[in-house]
């Protein structure tokens, strides 16, 4: 089973990416970002929590996230693999995420990091927050204050995958299909 963790700042290609490996290596795609608008669209009770998160640019917190993430896992008994993107976000979410997968009698092969500079990702989150509707993607100040929670919260992540050896970095800078062809090439030589 290929379980991948797609790992980077908002804007970074995580979603774009993930539909190209879902379609290549057939794949479920599971991520906390469509997790969270269905479940907000839905008016559940975690979506309106996490609703409330989202709207201040902030990110939810570990137990809503890993109760949307188990649940979707379930929909899909027969997968070949995931694709994890936007999860885990904290040391703990990764924690629980291993605990989790172990008891399913699965792991995590590799987590990907796409790797960009701030200015070009918060170009791409305007560019994305003109057509989404999504207002943390339309707020200079929102955005930067998620690249802040990213590196204070998400930053330890690396060092808990590392420490397993499943922690990968490419250049997420470049034509989609090259970021593509650097992602293939990676996980074809896992």
């Amino acid at each position: 089973m290929l379980n991948i963790v797609l790992f980077g700042k908002p804007g970074a290609g995580k979603g774009t990416q993930a539909a190209f490996l879902k379609s290549k290596y057939h794949l479920v795609h599971l991520s906390t970002g469509d997790l969270f608008r269905k479940n907000i669209q839905e008016k559940t009770e975690l979506g309106l929590l996490a609703k409330s998160y989202m709207d201040q640019g902030d990110l939810v917190p570990d137990q809503v996230t890993i109760d949307m993430l188990e649940e979707a896992v379930k929909e899909y008994p027969k997968a070949k693999g995931f694709i994890f993107d936007g999860f885990p976000r904290t040391q703990a979410q990764a924690a629980a995420l291993d605990a989790y997968l172990d008891d399913k009698n699965m792991a995590i092969r590799a987590t990907i990091a796409l790797e960009a500079e701030d200015d070009l990702l918060i170009e791409r989150l305007l560019e994305r927050g003109k057509t989404s509707g999504r207002t943390d993607d339309q707020d200079v100040e929102k955005i930067r204050n998620r690249f802040e929670e990213y590196e204070r919260k998400t930053a330890p992540v690396r060092n808990y995958y590392e420490a397993q050896q499943k922690f990968h970095s490419i250049n997420g800078i470049g034509s989609i299909s090259e970021i593509t062809d650097r992602l293939s090439a990676l996980i074809e030589s896992l």
